[in-house]
């Protein structure tokens, strides 16, 4: 399995787990909610649908109303597929959500790991952000390194270019400083309220207060 099937799977198991989908909405919930999506294909999602009902983890289901699914037929048209999770569908996507190997740290992986911190338990979700907060660290020495011994023969417009890649990292290091103090702290900041909420039992995730700053976007190509 490649890295990116590996994310759509896990990023398709984790929709499901909140409700059933037909194919059409799960195509259009990676696109507008996981940004890593934008540029798949139904060719992409199909296969791998196919392969997580052959697994066990996902179920067929007819999706139409009784005379919407009659309409389709006298019309030529194949009725709605749902997708639904089955119980060993969700025992695997637990098991994916435990895992913190260094995969997860990755800009796609992360950014998918990320949209469903919800669903995460507060110690993996803290090892998941330090993870990430390190490979940052290092892809920031790296990019300063390299800036300081190319910087006499770059033009002012490649020279901008790398500044703003490495403003880039430097700004999601800090976003993940804030996360990492927040999940320290114990803090839940739950969406529409102004008010953090303690949270003893670790389900739910942990968002410091930004007053309107959005976080970076980890697969921005100009922090790579």
């Amino acid at each position: 399995m490649s890295r990116r099937s590996g994310i759509l799977e896990f990023a398709v198991l984790g929709l499901l787990r909140e409700a059933p989908m037909h194919g059409y909405e799960l195509r259009k919930r990676l696109n507008t909610s996981l940004g890593i999506f934008r540029a798949f294909s139904y060719g992409t999602l199909y296969p791998c649908l196919k392969t997580l009902v052959a697994n066990g983890w996902l179920i067929e289901e007819p999706g139409s109303a009784p005379e919407e699914a009659l309409a389709s037929s006298l019309a030529g048209r194949r009725a709605k597929i749902v997708y639904r999770l089955t119980p060993e569908g969700k025992e695997h996507f637990e098991e994916l959500l435990s895992h913190t190997g260094p995969d997860t740290w990755e800009d796609e992986h992360f950014a998918a790991r990320f949209a469903f911190f919800g669903q995460t338990e507060r110690e993996v979700r803290m090892r998941v952000l330090e993870g990430r907060r390190s490979r940052l660290e290092e892809r920031l020495e790296k990019m300063r390194a390299s800036l300081a011994r190319t910087r006499e023969r770059l033009d002012d417009y490649t020279l901008e270019l790398q500044r703003h890649g490495m403003e880039s990292v430097e700004r999601e290091v800090r976003w993940l400083n804030e996360l990492i103090e927040s999940e320290r702290a114990g803090r839940d900041q739950r969406p529409g309220t102004g008010a953090p909420h303690d949270n003893d039992s670790g389900e739910t995730g942990g968002l410091p207060r930004h007053g309107g700053s959005t976080r970076p976007d980890p697969s921005d190509d100009t922090a790579k």
